[in-house]
């Protein structure tokens, strides 16, 4: 992709951060990047005997099983026309066969890193290699808040998460469908939902994936952000697609992914599998199942536009086998983000995988303990794009406003953990130890006045006095600490600036497409 500037994203060029360092707790501003670059190894859970016969286990998934596909004879005919065994199974529906080692072959002018470009260039974000992107979590059609409770999600909702991302130094990318604006028509809330990330952020987004038509909508409001031009040799927007799991691809999704890639830009291709439910109970099988299914639906990008962006995702999650209910958090889809790490390196491809993830009811301590125990597992598996990397209750049902900002605080200690640590004379501190002897505190050397703004993370939520000083001031536990944090975000939000002829042929698009059809409701 090219690294040129978008003429209209220049005019939209702004500073990312304030100048100087204020009191207020949580600055940071060493750590503040467009995008981690990690500096701590991955961790390779499996050995190349296990690595093997999963990635065995996934051809004979693609060879003996195949992938059921529905109502696109054009993805139909793209698939049979490289090679795959076609087998019609009635109108519009036919099962699709991979020989062994085919995929591979065709993913393989899949870029393994890619741009993603912003409307602000001091915003882009790289995605593979060692880059790593923290985004939003997606797809709730309810939000929460301890003030109002949980409810459908509106405009406002969608508008109000966006500029709580924007917001946040340790978030890198604005998202998708943050929640469903339920107030605005079925039909119609793609066009909103892109303007409002194009307005209300100025970093790279997601656009939408309901129909072929509204994902075309979304790269068309592109072109008008960024030049038809520039679209066309660059990366800037993806698109999130899941496959219909187990083994399925109907055509909405192929439709989809066919009319993003047509364009030269990039998709997610995601199996979102419930073990015991589509997918095998064990986590090594959801794991073969995983690749198979995520492989076939990369491979599609590749036969419309060899070079259009692709990621290789995995969506695991366990089950409550007393309940049958989705279950987040916990350890085996854990260790699955591990080895989805590992055969994502294999393949030479991008990667999405886990998040902050949650089934508890409200941001308390369940929340966060299970959050952490999935997100981490993206960060040490070498994830290269985390969705849901704030704001995810409730199994996905719910956006909390409260675990957004726990969420993104929480990021920002990653940034720290993900920059290692560097040996070097000055960090090894002898001076600090010598100046002043044994016996003696370091407050006031100068190894520790050089390095006091820098050397550790600094919470901009967690309370750290006393248990005396802590109940002196009102005894506000973290949830409570989080409620108040939204609203100041939000009372102090400023857009970044847009150009006003851009905005105004924006607003005119989604006006014209609005007036040219009725309203839908389903």
């Amino acid at each position: 992709m090219s690294e040129q500037t978008s003429p209209r994203s220049r005019r939209s060029r702004r500073a990312s951060g304030k100048a100087g360092r204020s009191a207020e707790p949580g600055q940071n501003l060493h750590l503040r990047v467009p995008y981690i670059t990690r500096k701590i190894p991955t961790y390779d859970l499996l050995g190349e005997e296990s690595l093997e016969k999963i990635e065995a286990t996934a051809d004979r998934i693609l060879a003996e099983i195949g992938i059921e596909l529905r109502d696109d004879a054009e993805a139909m005919r793209l698939y049979k026309q490289a090679g795959a065994q076609v087998t019609e199974l009635r109108a519009d529906a036919w099962n699709i066969r991979f020989e062994p080692g085919m995929l591979r072959e065709i993913l393989k002018t899949a870029p393994a890193r890619f741009t993603q470009h912003a409307r602000n260039p001091a915003n882009n974000v790289d995605i593979g290699g060692d880059a790593m992107v923290f985004a939003p979590a997606y797809g709730s059609p309810f939000v929460m808040d301890m003030d109002n409770g949980r409810r459908y999600g509106t405009i406002q909702d969608f508008q109000n998460l966006i500029k709580l991302g924007q917001s946040s130094p340790w978030l890198h990318h604005s998202g998708g469908t943050i929640c469903e604006p339920t107030d605005i028509a079925v039909n119609k809330r793609h066009l909103d939902m892109v303007y409002s990330h194009m307005r209300y952020s100025d970093r790279a987004f997601l656009g939408s994936i309901t129909a072929p038509e509204r994902a075309a909508d979304s790269i068309e409001m592109c072109r008008i952000l960024f030049g038809a031009e520039f679209v066309d040799q660059n990366c800037v927007i993806m698109g999130n697609f899941n496959t219909t799991s187990p083994l399925v691809l109907d055509g909405v999704t192929t439709g989809g992914i066919r009319t993003y890639a047509e364009a030269g830009q990039g998709s997610i291709h995601l199996p979102f599998l419930l073990g015991g439910a589509v997918s095998p109970l064990t986590m090594a099988g959801a794991v073969a199942q995983c690749l198979a299914e995520s492989m076939a639906s990369s491979a599609l990008t590749q036969l419309v536009r060899p070079g259009a962006p692709a990621i290789l995702a995995g969506f695991l999650s366990s089950m409550s086998l007393r309940s049958g209910s989705p279950t987040f958090g916990t350890p085996e889809p854990a260790l699955g983000s591990l080895v989805m790490g590992q055969l994502a390196r294999r393949l030479n491809m991008p990667l999405r995988c886990a998040g902050n993830f949650s089934t508890s009811k409200a941001p308390d301590g369940q929340a966060m303990q299970q959050a952490m125990m999935s997100m981490m597992s993206a960060v040490q598996g070498g994830a290269n794009y985390i969705l849901h990397s704030a704001g995810f209750v409730d199994g996905l049902l719910s956006m909390s406003y409260e675990k957004f900002v726990m969420d993104t605080d929480m990021c920002g200690a990653l940034h720290s953990y993900l920059a290692g640590i560097e040996v070097n004379e000055d960090t090894l501190g002898f001076e600090a130890l010598a100046q002043n002897g044994p016996g003696e505190h370091l407050f006031g050397t100068d190894h520790t006045l050089r390095h006091y703004e820098t050397a550790y993370w600094d919470s901009g939520l967690n309370d750290d006095q006393t248990h005396e000083t802590w109940s002196e001031q009102g005894s506000a536990d973290y949830a409570q600490r989080a409620n108040q944090r939204w609203k100041d975000i939000l009372n102090t939000y400023e857009a970044p600036p847009m150009d006003d002829a851009t905005d105004e042929a924006l607003r005119d698009f989604i006006d014209r497409k609005k007036a040219s059809m009725p309203d839908a409701w389903y």
